[in-house]
């Protein structure tokens, strides 16, 4: 994974707080919690799959879901971060 290239401030204490309310059994929000633990920008995720950054937050959330053609690469990025 190479984030290098993506300039990145960190996290809103918003986003964060948003993210520990909500459940983490849903995927987007397990890959919000490992993106926001390994300083992984929004960015970078919404570029390596293809959505919208307003679409990641949303899934970091858990106010949406990743849409069923979406679910397989967000496990491959979840897995990738949880090694």
């Amino acid at each position: 994974m190479n984030v290098s290239q993506y300039s990145f401030l960190g996290y809103s204490s918003r986003i964060i707080k948003l993210n520990k309310e909500a459940s983490g059994r849903l995927l987007g929000v397990k890959l919000g919690r490992l993106c926001i633990k390994h300083d992984v920008p929004v960015t970078y995720v919404a570029d390596n799959l293809g959505v919208s950054r307003q679409t990641v937050y949303n899934w970091f959330t858990g106010a949406t879901n990743p849409h069923d053609e979406a679910t397989s690469s967000v496990q491959k990025l979840v897995k990738q971060l949880s090694s």
